[in-house]
């Protein structure tokens, strides 16, 4: 499992349509932890139970996290 980026859980969730408030309901992480990893494009140095948290709630609502041909992270909307 690859470590999340800020960068790709703002995207996540903007394919999804939910706000911050909404992901931290379905991940059981707060608002503002939330906010704080995806204030950084990079590897948040948040608890890995947090990201884990955070993948699963994404992947449960239809979120691929992928890694693309040149080594960079992204996402994939699976409707």
């Amino acid at each position: 499992m690859s470590i999340l980026t800020g960068q790709q859980i703002r995207s996540a969730r903007g394919a999804l349509g939910i706000s911050v408030a909404e992901l931290s309901r379905l991940s059981d992480v707060s608002a503002r932890t939330i906010s704080r990893i995806e204030a950084l494009d990079g590897v948040s140095s948040s608890t890995p139970a947090n990201l884990k948290a955070i993948r699963i709630a994404l992947e449960n609502a239809g979120i691929e996290f992928i890694q693309t041909d040149d080594g960079g992270k992204g996402v994939l909307f699976r409707p």
